[in-house]
């Protein structure tokens, strides 16, 4: 069913401390998805955007420098705990992680990158915007507790093209 992108957005920020949300990557070769913890839902370009932070170290990075789409699932009624936090440790680049915890893909609405199936919310995004943070802009504290092995995020901001549950 299609929603507002703004609906469920209050619960979407809200499970990102509940274990996170799905980050779903078609590359040219294979699908990932990785456990993602930190995002924005709003407006940037008179458009509606999901923006993701996503470290350069990640599989998932190498896959989103391939496509200009992904897809962020959440599971908002507390399932799936097990799977977020092995695809929030274990790397695509060793494990498939949909066969390793039997995560069932289907077909997005509009993009042709799939969604987690067991989720109750899902934004199909188009990359509108790949930014790289600046450690000399970011907060000493932030450095420190977050990035004391230099491996900075890329902000990706996705256009939501399609918010459906």
């Amino acid at each position: 069913m299609e929603l507002n992108y703004l609906d469920f957005s209050s619960k979407a920020i809200e499970q990102f401390s509940k274990g996170g949300a799905f980050l779903t990557v078609k590359g040219e070769k294979r699908v990932n998805t990785m456990t993602i913890g930190w995002g924005f839902i709003g407006k940037m370009w008179n458009k509606p955007m999901f923006i993701a932070a996503v470290r350069y170290s990640r599989f998932t990075y190498r896959l989103l420098k391939e496509t200009d789409e992904f897809t962020v699932s959440f599971p908002l009624h507390g399932q799936l705990t097990k799977e977020l936090a092995f695809c929030g440790k274990k790397s695509g680049k060793n494990y498939d992680k949909f066969e390793e915890c039997m995560i069932e893909l289907e077909e997005g609405d509009v993009l042709d990158t799939p969604v987690i199936k067991d989720c109750n919310l899902h934004y199909e995004c188009r990359i509108a915007y790949r930014q790289t943070l600046e450690p000399e802009l970011i907060k000493e504290d932030f450095i420190l507790e977050k990035y004391e092995d230099n491996d900075y995020h890329v902000m990706i901001y996705g256009e939501i093209v399609s918010c459906h549950s």
